[in-house]
């Protein structure tokens, strides 16, 4: 589905992405770690339009979208939960939702997923008409998932997932992405805490300084010497 070949970009004069390659299966949970400051979410704001590409191309289905607009990109099918939720925090719950669909024009399909979100995470629908920011950071990160779904995309992106975030409320919402990927998502997870990230993918890369350094199956990534001393602490 998604192909990122050899691409490098940056902001402004410095460049952090180098030469990247990695792919995404449909059907597929693949997982990219890597310690803060590895280029992680600068790879992910280059694939959804929003830093530019410097070289190299990002592909969906074998046609080259690099350099197209965050919105025509969201269009394709690709949507991203960024890092840090942003959600709108004066807005209640059901609005930040629906602004996840606001493309759409099926209005019982909207409600329908409107639904399903709710049965997925039952305090959204508890707290619909309460301020989102009023919420605790794993009720909000709820909210973001659910914004993303919304859009109906066939790839989900998730920018750090755990961050911040108690072990029980993460378990809540791997056992989600779970359900997710179980109704036909696909889903590329981008994240420092490489223990769940490993829990959530089958295959995983590891980015070192703006550069793919390990790449396989997860259960192979985790008993690498490299990644078992630097990022598990074994």
């Amino acid at each position: 589905m998604l192909e990122i070949d050899k691409l490098s970009a940056g902001h402004g004069a410095v460049q952090i992405l180098r030469e990247v390659s990695l792919s995404v299966t449909a059907g597929e949970v693949v997982t990219l770690v890597g310690s803060n400051g590895a280029g992680k979410s600068t790879l992910l704001n280059t694939v959804c339009g929003i830093v530019p590409a410097l070289a190299g191309r990002v592909l969906l289905d074998g046609v080259d979208i690099t350099g197209r607009s965050s919105e025509a990109i969201v269009a394709l099918g690709i949507t991203q939960v960024p890092e840090g939720r942003r959600l709108f925090p004066h807005m209640t719950v059901r609005e930040n939702l629906l602004l996840g669909a606001y493309r759409r024009r099926d209005h019982a399909g909207i409600e329908r997923d409107l639904a399903w979100i709710y049965e997925l995470f039952p305090i959204l629908h508890d707290r619909q008409r309460q301020a989102a920011g009023s919420m605790s950071g794993g009720e909000q990160q709820m909210c973001a998932i659910g914004r993303g779904l919304m859009a109906k995309p066939r790839l989900l992106i998730l920018d750090e997932l755990s961050l911040g975030l108690a072990p029980i409320m993460l378990d809540t919402l791997v056992d989600a992405l779970g359900k997710i990927h179980e109704e036909g998502t696909t889903i590329f997870v981008v994240e420092q805490d490489v223990a769940t990230a490993f829990d959530i993918a089958t295959t995983g890369y590891v980015l070192e300084n703006g550069r793919v350094v390990l790449a396989g199956p997860t259960t192979e990534l985790r008993s690498n010497p490299h990644v078992k001393k630097a990022y598990l602490g074994l």
